[in-house]
């Protein structure tokens, strides 16, 4: 009953290129846009190791592009803010 619901909430999602992650002052940016009707979304992670555990902030946007490149690209950029603001905080 609610399937068009269901398919409305999610995002179509093929698998674009993939991105080579970028290190930035000891944390690790994965970017992975997501293809979105015809766009791209930018969204990607934020990883940690810390004391042996691999910590993971998830970082998705509203923001859709018109290539994988640009996602990737504004991704990182958007990420190293995040990063600049919160530091080790991003995972409390």
């Amino acid at each position: 009953m609610f399937n068009w619901f269901k398919r409305l909430a999610q995002p179509k999602v093929d698998n674009p290129a993939q991105f080579e992650p970028e290190s930035y002052q000891g944390f690790t940016i994965y970017p992975e846009p997501l293809a979105e009707h015809g766009q791209f979304r930018l969204h990607g992670r934020i990883t940690q190791q810390h004391n042996g555990e691999q910590q993971e902030y998830r970082l998705i946007r509203s923001d859709l592009l018109p290539s994988a490149e640009l996602a990737a690209s504004l991704m990182i950029d958007k990420a190293k803010r995040v990063i600049d603001e919160n530091g080790a905080r991003l995972f409390d």
